[in-house]
């Protein structure tokens, strides 16, 4: 008896499921990093033409991003060096207006020319202004001349009273003869000096037969002819005379008409703006009031800060454009693998691996997005400026980011397709 019950105890005994201490642990999957790159990476090379096409928009974006930021740096320092080549070496001087001025008539001194270059930082300064002719009166070659009308009509063409400096400052480029100087001014020489355009209308081809324009009734000889000027262009539209003659012919200017151009050394402007009131009129400054050209450096800033904040909204649409075509077609991806991933998940890979996997995908296009849309803006920068014969400015900063900005727009483009893919039941995907 003893014997059979001791063995029903122990067939009863094995029948009993072990306890919970005694069952054999599970091992966790894991999912290290090796294998999540290899992941990512396979699935980005399976269908290569498709992840190309969804990097496209991240290069766009990115590669927009830094040749909006190179081009904008390299023409901000190409308006800054022209600013200071003509504009801040430019200062103008005139009328302020005031009552006691416009009582006493031209405020500019006859010797306003020799006063200024006194000024230490000025490299030339001449007055002009704008001659008041009377009704009808018009400007013509000759009495009866080819160009100037041979009915003898002449030309409504404008007349400018200028003191040699004005020449000085405004730097002309001679196509023929030259301009009057200090000698032929004082003397009150009636001479004049045209630019090519109003001596075409004129008729006048070359000064060999040394001709004389008409102002009315007025003879001036032509001793120049100017192609171009550096500054004051409104020269060119004008047949411009001696100051002296001007005042001797129509009398003073109309107040408030009367300017000084001054052209200094780089630098100095503001400064000279500030003495040449004093430097002119020592008795009475507050006649005259002088225009300084604006800071460059505030220039500079405001051109840069509008041409980022236009061109880095069009950047900024390039990358959400981007995003998006990453986010679609990460999405896409995750429906046409469910069963993949089913079975994944069936093996014993939890959501977060999946989730990982897919982050991983969408952050690689992005990244590589990022790479190949800095190559392309450096090299957009380069040519631009090769082609313009500019200094390229492209900031390190700027490189080293534009690739992170590509892969933090992956991840973010494959959030949701990540968080779906991770959603997705077991035995539901392996029923599709």
């Amino acid at each position: 008896m003893r014997g059979p019950i001791r063995r029903r105890r122990r067939s009863a005994e094995e029948a009993v499921p072990p306890s919970k201490a005694e069952q054999p642990e599970v091992e966790p999957s894991t999912f290290g990093l090796r294998d999540l790159l290899s992941e990512a990476t396979a699935g980005v090379l399976q269908r290569p033409a498709r992840s190309a096409l969804t990097a496209l928009g991240t290069v766009l974006g990115v590669g927009t991003f830094v040749a909006i930021l190179g081009l904008t740096a390299t023409t901000s320092s190409q308006i800054d060096s022209r600013f200071n080549a003509l504009t801040a070496t430019e200062v103008t001087v005139e009328e302020s207006g005031a009552d006691d001025a416009k009582a006493a008539g031209t405020v500019f001194p006859a010797d306003a020319d020799r006063r200024m270059q006194r000024v230490n930082g000025v490299k030339a300064a001449g007055v002009y202004w704008t001659v008041r002719l009377g009704d009808g009166v018009t400007v013509r070659s000759a009495p009866v001349a080819a160009g100037g009308g041979t009915d003898g009509a002449g030309q409504d063409i404008n007349v400018v009273a200028a003191s040699p400096g004005v020449f000085r400052a405004a730097h002309p480029t001679l196509a023929q003869g030259k301009v009057y100087d200090e000698y032929l001014v004082d003397s009150e020489e009636p001479v004049a000096v045209i630019s090519s355009g109003v001596a075409a209308r004129l008729g006048i081809t070359t000064l060999e037969t040394h001709p004389a324009v008409f102002i009315g009734d007025e003879p001036f000889t032509v001793v120049g002819i100017v192609s171009d000027v550096d500054r004051k262009a409104d020269l060119l539209l004008s047949v411009v005379v001696p100051r002296t003659v001007a005042e001797r012919i129509w009398g003073d200017p109309d107040p408030q008409e009367a300017q000084m151009l001054v052209s200094t050394q780089l630098g100095a402007a503001r400064q000279v703006a500030h003495e040449a009131p004093t430097a002119l009129l020592p008795n009475h400054p507050e006649y005259l009031k002088s225009q300084a050209p604006p800071d460059p450096r505030t220039l500079r800033s405001n051109v840069t800060s509008d041409l980022n904040q236009l061109f880095l909204l069009l950047a900024g649409i390039c990358l959400v454009i981007g995003a998006v075509g990453i986010a679609n077609t990460t999405l896409v991806a995750v429906l046409e693998r469910t069963g993949e991933i089913g079975l994944r998940r069936a093996l014993g890979a939890r959501g977060r691996h999946i989730t990982a996997q897919f982050l991983a995908e969408s952050g690689a296009l992005g990244s590589l997005g990022g790479l190949v849309g800095t190559s392309l803006g450096t090299l957009t920068v380069l040519g631009v400026a090769l082609a313009r014969d500019w200094t390229p400015v492209v900031h390190p900063a700027t490189v080293a980011t534009a690739p992170l900005i590509g892969l933090v727009t992956g991840v973010l483009a494959g959030l949701y397709p990540a968080w779906r893919a991770a959603g997705i039941e077991p035995a539901e995907a392996l029923r599709r």
